[in-house]
């Protein structure tokens, strides 16, 4: 029996460990009990993942939410199963095609027509890590998809937000933005060979500068914009790296790095807190990692930079007077 003891005590005092650890970092559930009676919450890419695990949150809230999502047959199914779970009917789908500059203009002209103020949006859809692809309208689809459709989007419902002040914007980034740079040479990959991993990053990248911007100039309107990291959950995701595999995550990773991974439910609640916690009226051009605001890596805090992305982003996506 004794010969036992010692490899018992040490794979429980890890596994222990590993918990804490995965707690400590997750950050914890979100503290508060707002509700969102009467408002009106937009999550892009809500049909599965961090995304609609926010939107059953907000939903048990009370808010109208409205789940944009390009594939419209899970979204519909995401829309009616919350509705279910919540008793809150007024969960509805849209169509959102981050990856189509024309879909994106007709989601916020349906928007603007039919809804009477939007008091939240979450810029939370994005791709990870894809072959080399392209949008179409030809951009890098890790940069068309993550920054620049969320870009135009944000941009065009920016009237109907400030008139339904006050209100949030909350921009879902990576811890990955540390390791990006943006290359305003080759935004697009079309001169070097891709890097499907640096084209994540400065995807990611371009989403803290892009809110470190808006900040700057949503300033006395009362709409504050802030970005997150949720940390690493076990969403699809991953779909292109492999992580998502229970094969990968079983004889590649290890047990333990699953104890130390998020549940999309854990992951969604830094989204919640960004949403609805009073605390955070008025913060606006912060990085939250989890609960906790940090520092961006150094690029992401260079204003000439984010004016300079804000520029050509705008360029882009065909954003005039900006």
């Amino acid at each position: 029996m004794n010969r036992y003891l010692v490899p018992v005590s040490m794979l429980g005092t890890a596994v222990g460990g590993a918990v804490l650890l995965r707690d400590y970092v997750a950050g914890g559930a979100c503290p508060s009990k707002a509700t969102l009676q009467g408002k009106t919450v937009i999550v892009t890419g809500a049909n599965t993942g961090i995304g609609r695990e926010t939107a059953l949150e907000l939903a048990r809230r009370g808010g109208n939410i409205i789940l944009a999502c390009r594939d419209m047959e899970k979204c519909e199914a995401a829309a009616k199963a919350i509705r279910g779970e919540t008793l809150n009917h007024r969960v509805n789908a849209r169509h959102l095609d981050l990856a189509s500059l024309k879909s994106v203009r007709e989601f916020a002209k349906k928007i603007i027509e039919e809804e009477e103020k939007v008091h939240v949006l979450i810029n939370n859809a994005a791709v990870m890590r894809c072959p080399h692809w392209t949008t179409e309208d030809g951009f890098e689809m890790q940069l068309g998809v993550n920054h620049l459709g969320h870009f135009l989007l944000t941009n065009l419902l920016l009237d109907k937000l400030k008139a339904s002040a006050p209100s949030r914007i909350i921009n879902l980034s990576s811890l990955a933005h540390v390791a990006g740079h943006i290359d305003f040479e080759d935004l697009n990959w079309e001169k070097r060979t891709y890097n499907t991993k640096a084209a994540y990053c400065q995807s990611k990248l371009a989403i803290v500068l892009f809110t470190r911007e808006l900040s700057r100039r949503l300033q006395g309107t009362g709409v504050t914009v802030n970005a997150l990291h949720p940390g690493v959950a076990r969403t699809e995701l991953g779909r292109h790296t492999g992580m998502h595999s229970s094969a990968f995550s079983s004889f590649t990773l290890g047990p333990i790095f699953w104890l130390l991974v998020k549940s999309p439910q854990l992951a969604a609640q830094t989204s919640t807190y960004l949403a609805v916690s009073e605390e955070l009226e008025g913060v606006s051009g912060k990085y939250f990692d989890g609960l906790r605001e940090k520092a961006p890596a150094p690029e992401a805090e260079d204003d000439e930079v984010a004016r300079r992305l804000w520029a050509e982003s705008a360029r882009l996506v065909g954003l005039k007077g900006s």
